[in-house]
């Protein structure tokens, strides 16, 4: 199941010109499917069920993964959960810190710690006041459904990104492409798998703010 996934994801992936340099997610109902401080460090987490596979993707094409978290427990989210789930290796930008305000701030770190413009990341996050916040600093963001991630959530978040930015990655690779005249690109239609059901998802996208 998780090789299918995996394969379907990677289909995805290819069929948009332009890729994010760096897809960040959320933790807690986004990439697992309960709060970490609810949970014990020693207890064997799991993950939604597309997630790995999406994540293993993103990695094979040459797209960064980040974590941006607010838990208040970032000893068992980030130092034990994401070792035992297997994913750690593939974080390349992390930031899990506890926060009263919007995850503004855990950006803001991302991207001194890589060198990222904001319009060049893909946010995916299941709380309306992260994603309104991170959007106005030009990131593209997703709000997640109660399922988490799953193909359809990274079609969606594909297809915003390359409605609203001009740059990217080529899909297997991970060489800069060239601003196109800051050409709007239109999504590329639904795959037959995608559209049961699609135009119900409680799954929306913000449209970043251009910086100019």
């Amino acid at each position: 199941m998780e090789e299918y996934c995996k394969n379907e994801a990677l289909h995805i992936l290819t069929r948009f010109r332009h890729l994010p340099r760096l897809v960040v997610f959320d933790l807690d109902y986004t990439l697992w499917p309960f709060c970490c401080h609810t949970r014990c460090k020693c207890e064997v987490p799991r993950l939604y069920p597309q997630v790995k596979a999406i994540l293993c993707a993103l990695k094979e094409v040459g797209v960064g993964v980040g974590i941006a978290s607010r838990s208040p427990t970032p000893h068992i989210a980030a130092d034990a959960y994401l070792w035992k789930l297997g994913i750690k290796s593939m974080v390349i930008a992390q930031e899990v810190f506890p926060s009263w305000s919007p995850k503004t701030e855990h950006f803001q770190r991302i991207h001194r710690r890589t060198g990222l413009p904001y319009n060049e990341m893909l946010f995916f996050d299941d709380e309306t006041r992260n994603i309104d916040a991170v959007s106005k600093m030009g990131v593209t963001s997703i709000l997640v459904s109660s399922k988490g991630i799953d193909l359809k959530t990274l079609w969606k978040g594909l297809s915003a990104f390359n409605q609203y930015n001009p740059f990217a990655i080529k899909p297997q690779c991970a060489i800069p492409m060239a601003p196109h005249n800051h050409r709007i690109v239109q999504p590329e239609p639904l795959p037959h798998w995608c559209c049961q059901n699609f135009v119900h998802m409680p799954c929306k996208f913000k449209r970043p703010l251009r910086h100019i």
